[in-house]
C-alpha cells in the first residue's frame, strides 16, 4: 500500500482524499490518501520522508516552499517556481506543476478569452498568469502591496496596485486569493471589485466547496462565474496520472475522480 497526503493550512476542507482515493478503489490500485495540516513549509521535506509518502499535493500557502523541497523541477514547474505535486522516484522528490492545466480545462467552456484580470500575487497567481502568457493572452496582475509584484517583474504581464488598477473591461477576472476560504472577506475592496467585474465577461475563483464573497458579488451582477471545483478535477487527474506511475490513462482517471463530486 503506497501513501499519499496533500499538504496545506487550511486544509481540513480538501477534497483530494476523497479524489484520490476514489481513483485508487475504483482502478484497483493499491494506495491511500490524507490530509496533512502543515504549519511551517520549511518542514515539508522533512515531513514526506518521515511519513513514508509515495507523493503528495501541495495547497496554499507551501507552494513555492514545495519548489524548494524538490531535488529536481521537471515541465512547467520550472517557468514559475511554483510546484503543486511531488512524487518520490527512488528517494528524489520530483516537482511538477498541474494547477495551469487544471484551471485551462475549467475555464474551457468559457470559449475565447484574450484579456486576463488576476486577482493576488501569490503561487497560484504565478501558475495560472504563466499558463495565460503561454497561451498568447494579456494578463494584468493586481495586489493590494507592491512587494510580491516585484516577483513577476521578469513575466510579460501588467502588476499594479489597487491603486493603480485601471477600471476597463476584461474578459476574465480570477481570485487566486484565500479570501473568502475560510472568512467572508472579498479579494479586494468592494469599490474596486465591482465596476471591473461589472464590465467583465466571466469570473472564476480558485476555491472550491463554498459560495464566496467574491462569487455571490459575481451572481449578483448577473456575471458568468464558476468556482475552483473544475479546475482541482482538472490537476487532481493530472496529479494521479503520477501518482499511478502513469499505468492508466487520463480519461479513465477523470471518469472515477468525476464520480467522487458524487459523493
Amino acid at each position: 500500500m503506497r501513501l499519499f497526503a496533500i499538504f496545506g493550512n487550511p486544509v481540513a476542507h480538501s477534497r483530494s482524499p476523497l479524489m484520490h482515493n476514489h481513483v485508487f478503489k475504483t482502478l484497483g490500485f493499491k494506495g491511500c490518501y490524507t490530509r496533512i495540516q502543515l504549519e511551517d513549509g520549511s518542514r515539508l521535506r522533512e515531513t514526506f520522508f518521515r511519513l513514508g509518502l509515495s507523493g503528495a499535493n501541495i495547497t496554499v500557502p507551501h507552494k513555492e516552499a514545495a519548489f524548494n523541497a524538490c531535488d529536481e523541477i521537471r515541465g512547467f514547474a520550472n517557468k514559475v517556481g511554483v510546484v503543486n505535486t511531488i512524487i518520490n522516484e527512488n528517494g528524489r522528490l520530483i516537482g511538477y506543476n498541474t494547477d495551469a492545466d487544471g484551471f485551462m480545462y475549467a475555464i474551457k467552456p468559457f470559449g475565447t478569452i484574450k484579456s486576463v484580470l488576476v486577482l493576488g500575487a501569490g503561487g497560484t497567481a504565478k501558475a495560472l498568469s504563466q499558463r495565460f502568457i503561454d497561451e498568447g493572452l494579456e494578463v494584468t496582475i493586481t495586489n493590494r502591496s507592491e512587494g510580491r509584484l516585484k516577483e513577476f517583474d521578469n513575466s510579460d504581464c501588467t502588476t499594479v496596485t489597487w491603486e493603480q488598477l485601471e477600471t476597463k473591461a476584461y474578459d476574465l477576472i480570477v481570485n487566486t486569493t484565500s479570501a473568502g476560504l475560510n472568512d467572508e472577506n472579498l479579494p479586494a475592496p468592494l469599490e474596486l471589485l465591482q465596476p471591473l467585474l461589472k464590465q467583465a465577461s466571466f469570473a472564476a475563483d480558485a476555491i472550491y466547496g463554498k459560495v464566496t464573497p467574491f462569487l455571490k458579488l459575481c451572481a449578483a451582477l448577473d456575471l458568468q462565474a464558476k468556482d475552483g471545483s473544475d479546475m482541482l478535477l482538472g490537476q487532481g487527474v493530472l496529479a494521479n496520472h503520477y501518482f499511478t506511475d502513469q499505468s492508466y490513462n487520463l480519461e479513465e482517471i477523470e471518469l472515477a475522480m468525476k464520480e467522487s463530486f458524487s459523493f
